[in-house]
């Protein structure tokens, strides 16, 4: 029998849901090998901190003897989104999707075991499916039901248009519990009706229901909005021990003790300590928050430097050490030289930082930084530094 202590804290503890819970308890003290389903889109091959909080559930269930399968939706990502919805869901090629599916798994593996783990592809059951079997399966389900889900009924309710296909996804999705034998799966609370169809359609074909578990929504680093690569406001497993570190510590204060509660196995009761000092010591509970994530995805040591180099550089506004060099040719211009180092990824990246006087530059004598407005500056000298954003850093030779 598992402990009541620990059940408490795999269905408490960063759990916004479980449908059922006390099926699932029961089926946790039932002895029974459980298959823990994970899907993902692999349209996208990053993963960040609020993907990490439903990974850390699949790990302490892993610790437990249990076994995660890993769906890859390579199927559904070479269809796309045809309503034009999403601009997440692109049509890929295989070859998108294979390069996207070792990233999210190099990523992945950083928190899941991978020696509990198997990976599955879509289309090995897709890719015999008939057009008699797509029939098949629309036919359990009514429209009624599918706008119960709340995108879609705001979108019928305002005359906007809905593609047949995308009736589909959520059907393709409960159909790979079916496939897989899924005892339970895991998501966000924006995916509880795609979670809910699964369960249901297992019910029709004559299997025991799966358990769904349904993740609270991360805030980004504004500290307002879901945590998204699209709104700028993410912090990736992909991010250096510096960026990771920095973008923690630029959390707003309120989001200190949930940071703690869904990324660390730090005690409830430290943690409502941390939430009575929060008015007179906010900036040691935030580093000590930063270290703490810092040091799971690196380690003691890494994390350590992480902190010293925040408090050299935020802190104590000095220059980094060891920041990367670039040769400059004698005519180049700050537009070319940040896009060719790689300092910033594209023209418009570079245009919005300028829009908010997040470039700087620092001359070789180490005078005060100065904001730059021109993006064709020409007059660029070797030893000058430059400052992009907050983090970022690049020497001129």
């Amino acid at each position: 029998m598992i402990e009541d202590k620990t059940i408490q804290n795999i269905t408490k503890r960063g759990v916004k849901e479980i449908i059922s819970e006390s099926e699932f308890v029961e089926l946790l003290q039932s002895g029974k090998k459980l298959r823990l389903k994970m899907g993902f889109d692999p349209s996208r091959a990053d993963i960040h901190l609020g993907h990490v909080v439903g990974l850390r559930k699949l790990k302490q269930l892993q610790d437990l003897g249990h076994e995660v399968i890993l769906i890859v939706g390579d199927w559904t990502a070479q269809i796309g989104d045809p309503s034009g919805q999403s601009i997440t869901r692109p049509m890929l090629t295989h070859e998108d999707v294979i390069a996207n599916a070792q990233s999210y798994m190099d990523q992945f593996f950083r928190v899941v075991d991978r020696n509990q783990t198997q990976v599955v592809w879509q289309s090995e059951w897709f890719g015999k499916f008939s057009l008699a079997d797509v029939i098949e399966l629309t036919s359990k389900f009514t429209v009624a039901q599918f706008l119960e889900r709340d995108d879609f009924a705001l979108r019928f309710k305002e005359h906007k248009p809905i593609a047949i296909t995308e009736f589909l996804y959520p059907l393709l999705q409960a159909y790979d519990s079916v496939a897989i034998e899924s005892d339970v799966e895991f998501g966000g609370t924006d995916q509880m009706f795609n979670l809910l169809v699964g369960r249901t359609l297992q019910q029709i074909k004559g299997m025991r229901p799966q358990q769904c578990f349904m993740m609270p929504i991360l805030v980004g680093t504004d500290g307002i909005n879901k945590m998204s690569k699209s709104l700028d406001n993410y912090i990736s497993l992909d991010d250096t021990a510096n960026d990771m570190y920095g973008k923690i510590m630029s959390l707003p204060d309120s989001c200190i003790v949930t940071y703690f509660e869904l990324l660390t196995d730090l005690p409830m009761q430290e943690l409502s300590e941390i939430e009575q000092q929060l008015n007179t010591n906010a900036m040691d509970a935030k580093k000590l928050l930063a270290h703490t994530i810092t040091k799971t995805f690196f380690d003691s040591k890494i994390a350590g430097e992480s902190q010293q180099n925040f408090e050299k550089v935020v802190q104590n506004k000095e220059i980094p050490d060891n920041i990367p060099e670039f040769q400059i040719a004698t005519a180049a211009s700050l537009n070319s030289v940040l896009i060719e180092s790689g300092s910033v990824t594209s023209n418009s990246e570079l245009k919005r930082l300028f829009k908010q006087n997040a470039v700087q530059m620092i001359s070789n004598q180490g005078d005060t930084s100065n904001i730059i407005s021109d993006i064709d500056i020409q007059q660029l000298e070797s030893g000058t530094v430059i400052k992009i954003g907050k983090r970022r850093y690049l020497k001129l030779i």
